[in-house]
């Protein structure tokens, strides 16, 4: 799911082009990519081969240019037609090979294609692929329900090529990353290494992170997905992603994202079925238990390369970390392999793989030059180690890569939660005096009631710092106005860091039968800058789907009885940061954060089928009965810093 991300304004056929320019059989291949949007079942069949331009591929001799085929057909189990690019070495091979799976045009991202350059030059073969439904490949675009077959098909396809030696990788970020778990899911023979980066371990959460539907889904449905389905069927309709990117920037936020019922959006039709689908399947429905990968893991042989970023959408990170500690749990005991088979990498990026290289810049925070990654060369690397069995310096590399943002510095680590954290708590306290913010304090609340309230109208939403969905942004306005609460520490005397998961306990009670709970936790420095540390996916909790949000077997909603107190937990929140001497720990509680997220109407019905909305006093109590905390994990200052 290339979610943040802003697509690429360029359509199909223009992509065509400047991947002619690129190859020496351009005109060819441009007219093959422009006929991709013809029928969905039955394509006609398109195959180009020729040798990659000298300008891609460094000053090989011609003989020596690496081979590559353009719309290789790959046939599925059930007669579907799916269409690849591949790029291979010359000579006759055979070649290990890698594959990625997109949804987004198999010869349109410059990330995948420098990857696969960089690759054949290590010696492997590339297959770069669309996905079914999308672009080249026939049958039905359903996001995910396919992808475990047709990846088992198209990893077994590849392994049977005369070109390959039968060992195979699979790689790529986002919907690429969640397609290679529900492909290795169904345990294909030849696949010995995967690199899912930046992807989910359970579906249900990336689209309804802590019970709330996410609503950059929305983007994605109309202005990713939609235009090539249209084009596709024929349909009315934005039919490039230029003109539907142009559309979204004038109407989004404000108009769309502001429609209810979300159903009810007069832009949706036959291209956002899958959308509309989504929707009319609540998080509590078992429809989603499709997508998770909890309890599975057993059935994964591959090496795994599991990497995040602490501003990746909240799914990225919670998702790397749950499949690394999944897999290591489901081989406890196994004998030791060549290096560890599952590696977790984590920086301070948010979402794509230009922000992990740097070649993109989100957010406001420096974290200077070491924060940059060379992504084509790790993946590489452990291709070579696990594929090629090529022993390389990640063969005693630990297992746990991290970057401390604030100190911007990586860690290395044998476990995740970090090795030697503590726990530290801060609680929620009273005001003080005047216009200064609410105390957040180590100390435990003493005797007697003490409580604060704001309102929550989701008529009149708290907004979403701009930008603060891409990285890091100054959160300062971010005040009290009646809705909502803010905590803050005196500057602290010495520099603290944390690493891992979060926790809060927060007590809440209200006179409306639902609400969404936003914890946000802020890094604030002596000048007023403060910056969020996490996406906004990872701090909210939806009340009445408290179970669920923490995997209890119970997924029913529970709404709220008006004036109970209840304890929302919320054990999303992850981050690595260093709170400098003068710098603030701040905490700002909400109930919501739009058009980022979908308003909980706090009448106890669906926004997806529902309008009508009340306003909801919320209070939070911080008294001795009721202590309000967040528990964060605190890093001892004695490991050094990794080369």
């Amino acid at each position: 799911m290339t979610r943040r991300t802003p697509p690429c304004p360029l359509p199909l056929p223009l992509w065509g082009l400047v991947c002619g320019l690129i190859l020496l059989f351009c005109p060819t291949l441009a007219d093959a990519q422009a006929r991709a949007g013809g029928n969905v079942d039955g394509r006609a069949k398109v195959r180009v081969e020729g040798r990659m331009d000298a300008s891609m591929h460094g000053r090989e001799d011609a003989a020596q240019a690496p081979v590559f085929q353009a719309d290789v057909d790959v046939p599925m189990r059930d007669g579907v037609i799916l269409r690849a690019d591949i790029y291979r070495p010359a000579g006759p091979g055979p070649f290990p090979a890698l594959i990625c799976r997109t949804p987004y045009g198999k010869g349109s991202d410059k990330d995948e294609l420098r990857f696969a350059r960089r690759a054949v030059k290590r010696g492997f073969a590339v297959v770069l692929q669309d996905v079914r439904g999308r672009f080249a490949s026939g049958g039905w675009f359903l996001p995910h329900l396919n992808e475990g077959l047709d990846g088992y098909d198209s990893i077994e396809w590849l392994a049977a090529q005369k070109w390959c030696d039968g060992r195979v990788g699979t790689f790529g970020l986002s919907y690429p990353g969640s397609a290679q778990w529900l492909a290795a899911m169904e345990q294909p023979p030849h696949l010995k290494a995967m690199a899912p980066a930046m992807t989910y371990a359970s579906l249900r959460q990336a689209v309804y992170p802590g019970g709330v539907f996410d609503m950059d889904w929305t983007r994605w449905a109309l202005v990713v997905m939609a235009p090539d389905t249209r084009a596709r069927l024929g349909l009315p309709g934005f039919r490039t992603t230029a003109a539907a990117w142009a559309d979204w920037k004038r109407r989004g936020p404000t108009e769309i994202q502001a429609h209810l019922p979300l159903l009810a959006l007069p832009d949706l039709d036959a291209a956002t079925a899958f959308y509309t689908e989504w929707l009319s399947h609540p998080p509590e429905d078992p429809w989603w238990d499709f997508g998770e990968l909890s309890g599975r893991y057993d059935r994964v042989q591959a090496a795994v390369l599991n990497l995040s970023g602490w501003h990746d959408d909240g799914f990225g990170v919670s998702g790397a970390i749950a499949n690394h500690l999944g897999l290591l749990a489901a081989r406890k005991g196994e004998p030791p392999g060549t290096g560890p088979r599952s590696m977790l990498v984590l920086g301070p990026w948010s979402h794509g793989i230009n922000a992990i290289t740097g070649d993109a810049h989100y957010g406001t925070r420096d974290f200077g030059p070491q924060a940059r990654l060379n992504y084509d060369a790790l993946v590489l690397d452990f291709m070579d180690l696990h594929v090629r069995s090529l022993t390389n310096a990640l063969a005693q590399a630990k297992p746990v890569r991290y970057f401390i943002m604030g100190k911007n510095q990586w860690r290395e680590d044998d476990t995740w939660p970090p090795t030697g954290t503590q726990p530290y708590a801060v609680h929620l306290g009273p005001r003080r005096e005047g216009r200064a913010p609410s105390r957040l304090t180590h100390a435990i609340p003493g005797p007697g009631p003490s409580s604060s309230t704001f309102l929550a109208d989701p008529a009149k939403p708290v907004r979403e710092i701009p930008g603060s969905d891409l990285g890091a942004m100054d959160q300062r306005t971010l005040t009290p106005h009646g809705d909502l609460l803010l905590f803050e520490t005196r500057p602290l005397k010495r520099d603290m860091t944390i690493a891992g998961p979060i926790r809060t306990e927060i007590y809440v009670s209200t006179d409306a039968p639902d609400l969404d709970l936003y914890v946000k936790l802020l890094d604030v420095a002596p000048d007023g800058t403060t910056y969020n540390l996490m996406d906004s996916g990872a701090e909210v909790l939806r009340a009445s789907l408290r179970g669920l949000a923490h995997g209890q077997p119970d997924h029913r909603k529970l709404l709220l009885n008006p004036g109970q107190v209840y304890r929302l937990d919320l054990d999303t929140l992850l981050t690595a940061n260093t709170f400098h001497t003068g710098d603030r720990i701040r905490v700002v509680l909400c109930a919501s954060w739009f058009p980022g997220m979908s308003r909980n109407l706090q009448t106890g019905e669906n926004e997806a089928v529902s309008a009508a909305m009340r306003p909801a006093h919320i209070t939070v109590h911080h008294d001795a009965a009721h202590p309000s905390r967040l528990i964060m994990p605190i890093l001892p200052e004695t490991t050094q810093a990794p080369k």
